[in-house]
């Protein structure tokens, strides 16, 4: 019996349009769309659809905006192909793992990721950090690459995404030197990443308190189904440890590689993204060639898993 896993992507997925389509074509997107302006008190799904772009790109918008269009695809897919065992979502996507295994509700999640991308935005100047990807060398390499760049300043890892690419992040000057060391130790690429804050590293720990109050104040539940954390890299059900594992997430480094290696110890073979962009397929293709993959962002590609999977749309 093959085991599927839903995933959940994290920022830089995000494209003025997205979730648009499902909005017109399913009563249950256009609610999880309908339920989120409710919560925000905005018309973030009219942002999804409309842009523009500069709006769409400030962490406080891209980080509802996205999980409202994971979750919007959640809830066409769910009520048409089969059931996960598991679920995991990269960064942000964690927040939408969560919902979809009912430990979270929604508005609620909306909320906490609309505060998570402006305490995020606010916890370092622009133009003090930076994050850049490396590309073609190993995690270790990175890794000793930053350790030796550092100089008393922050640089590490902040996304262990595939064999082959690491983002890191810290102080602006110290993921520069990083990256001319990973140029020295054979690096394909070093790219700089349009982003607004250094993610995942020690310079976001003055969010965590932050967070704390906001998360505190939500009911969280057991996940019906285990959620893959981006800290442990291994399923948690007890919903006791959600919200510590989520405030440790925020200064530590996505441990995607090992999240899909977890999910394929546990059995998984078919793995299916849903939410905008197909970034999780392409790295998790990096990562196994043991696991079918497919991704659902609109009614096309919709159809296209289910005919893939056996199940009539």
């Amino acid at each position: 019996m093959s085991k599927v896993a839903f995933v959940f992507p994290g920022q830089g997925s995000q494209a003025v349009g997205m979730g648009k389509d499902l909005y017109e074509k399913f009563p249950e997107a256009r609610a999880v769309f309908d339920a989120v302006d409710d919560a925000l008190g905005e018309k973030l799904s009219t942002l999804c659809f409309e842009g523009p772009d500069e709006a769409l790109k400030l962490t406080a918008n891209t980080q509802p905006a996205i999980l409202t269009v994971s979750l919007a695809a959640h809830a066409v897919f769910a009520k048409r192909g089969p059931a996960p065992a598991f679920v995991a979502g990269h960064s942000l996507g964690e927040y939408s793992a969560l919902v979809a295994a009912g430990a979270m509700d929604l508005g609620d999640a909306a909320r906490a990721v609309r505060a998570r991308g402006t305490f995020m935005q606010e916890a370092v100047p622009a133009g003090v950090g930076a994050m850049a990807a490396v590309l073609g060398l190993v995690p270790e390499q990175v890794k000793a690459a930053c350790e030796a760049a550092a100089e008393g300043q922050v640089v590490a890892p902040a996304n262990y995404n595939s064999p082959e690419q690491t983002v890191i992040a810290g102080d602006a000057a110290a993921v520069e030197r990083a990256g001319a060391k990973c140029k020295e130790a054979g690096a394909r690429r070093v790219m700089p990443l349009p982003v607004s804050a250094p993610f995942h590293c020690a310079l976001m720990a003055p969010v965590q308190p932050r967070l704390a109050e906001v998360l505190g104040r939500i009911r969280v539940s057991a996940p019906s189904v285990p959620v893959v954390t981006n800290v442990e890299a291994r399923p948690n059900a007890d919903a006791a440890r959600v919200v510590p594992l989520l405030l440790e997430q925020v200064s530590s480094p996505v441990r995607w590689i090992e999240c899909v290696e977890a999910l394929k110890a546990e059995g998984v073979t078919r793995i299916i993204e849903l939410g905008p962009g197909k970034v999780l397929v392409g790295l998790v293709k990096r990562i196994t060639k043991d696991i079918e993959l497919f991704n659902v962002e609109d009614s096309a590609s919709l159809d296209k898993a289910l005919a893939a999977l056996g199940v009539a749309p």
